[in-house]
């Protein structure tokens, strides 16, 4: 194999159209821009065939395009089409599987959540109380900002009947050993539901390599269009009772657990990310690999290197200034470059604003992640701060972070 090329950041720049707006975007975890391949492929759609899919003509041709990009998103996520199920969020995505689970449970089955997820892999969760389900929380370690499955295994038991955790956290960027927690859980004789929203960016996402029996995220945070996207495994969809129309029967899948219309156009667009990838793999070799998932690991292995040199120069800053308290892990290792710190005693507000009239975009809140902030011994009313960079996010913008927060911090 070729050795692996830089990430030619000129290329990848000139296909997101907002970033020659000259501002430094380092709030990619609440959502990246979408490249000119979804644009192009949600304008096609909706200025050839904005019609109800069928068989024939405008309404067949809606059809195609709509399988079309369900395979490719399938083949980008190592699925099957038919475990793919597609909504308006991830969270009502969550609410309507945790309704479907609601039903196999009886009194005093147990259910693990965390204290680190966001709220779409959480509350829906532990609303399963008020149907006689026991809720027991699996703490993270805030020095590391991660899950740790040792701390899990106690907390399985015969009684176990699903455990949701995320396989990154948007507070901390740290990867969690998703296979390790996912062993665990099923030697114990449950069921995961994983939440990969602030993963896709980052690494290329493999469910079958997971063998998670649920996995959740948003299309938007994968440079695609505003849209909940989940994953479930066909055996464990099979065993859930309907939660759509009464006419769809109990092997209606996805149909089932698919509630409501797709909304087409946004689901046809969705192919537009692989085809941005395919873009990427193109540009960078004259002889890419022979399948869609080779090139899509090859991309991702150039996305990764890419990130670490950018995640490498912002931990060290944040980790070392004395004014500055760095979530998670102090090193580039172990994690991606989403960096939430806190500024103690400073106004964060005045802080990010500074940050904006150097034209850098970062986020100030709790990110739906209260808990997280609560567990790390923060406020989560005050919230926090988080740069978060992806592939398209170059050394410049790394240093014109540092050079604003050397300005803005009091």
């Amino acid at each position: 194999m070729p050795a692996m090329p830089a990430l030619d950041l000129s290329f990848v720049r000139a296909q997101f159209p907002p970033l020659a707006d000259g501002w430094a975007f380092l709030e990619n975890a609440g959502g990246a821009y979408a490249p000119e391949q979804v644009i192009a492929r949600l304008t096609a759609y909706m200025r050839e065939c904005q019609v109800q899919p069928g068989r024939v003509g405008a309404s067949g041709e809606a059809t195609k395009r709509l399988a079309e990009s369900r395979d490719l998103f399938a083949e980008l996520i190592h699925a099957r089409p038919q475990e793919l199920l597609f909504n308006h969020s991830t969270t009502i995505n969550v609410y309507i599987l945790a309704n479907a689970v609601r039903a196999t449970l009886t009194e005093g089955d147990e259910i693990v959540v965390t204290d680190l997820d966001h709220e779409a892999n959480n509350t829906p969760w532990r609303r399963l109380a008020e149907s006689g389900a026991k809720i027991i929380e699996w703490r993270h370690r805030p020095e590391t900002g991660g899950l740790h499955v040792e701390d899990l295994e106690p907390l399985l038991t015969k009684r176990t009947r699903l455990v949701a955790f995320t396989a990154l956290s948007n507070l901390t960027g740290t990867i969690n050993d998703v296979p390790a927690i996912v062993g665990a859980v099923h030697a114990a004789g449950a069921r995961v539901c994983v939440d990969a929203v602030a993963y896709v960016a980052h690494r290329l996402l493999d469910v079958g390599a997971w063998n998670a029996d649920a996995v959740v995220f948003s299309a938007y945070k994968l440079f695609g269009p505003h849209l909940g996207v989940m994953y479930l495994r066909e055996d464990f969809m099979r065993g859930l009772p309907n939660q759509n129309h009464f006419f769809f029967g109990e092997d209606d899948i996805p149909k089932k657990l698919n509630v409501g219309g797709l909304q087409h156009e946004i689901v046809a667009s969705l192919g537009g990310i692989v085809d941005y990838f395919e873009a990427v793999a193109a540009h960078h070799s004259r002889t890419p690999e022979n399948t869609l998932r080779a090139r899509l690991a090859r991309v991702f292995e150039m996305i990764e290197a890419h990130e670490a040199e950018f995640a490498a120069t912002v931990a060290d800053y944040l980790d070392n200034h004395p004014k500055i308290r760095l979530l998670g892990l102090p090193s580039e290792a172990g994690r991606v470059p989403t960096f939430g710190f806190d500024v103690p005693g400073a106004d964060l507000d005045a802080v990010q604003t500074k940050l904006a009239e150097a034209k850098i975009n970062v986020g100030r809140s709790h990110f739906y992640a209260p808990r997280g902030v609560a567990a790390a011994g923060l406020d989560p009313a005050r919230g926090i701060l988080r740069a978060s960079a992806v592939h398209y996010n170059n050394r410049e913008e790394a240093n014109r972070l540092i050079a604003a927060l050397d300005g803005a911090l009091p």
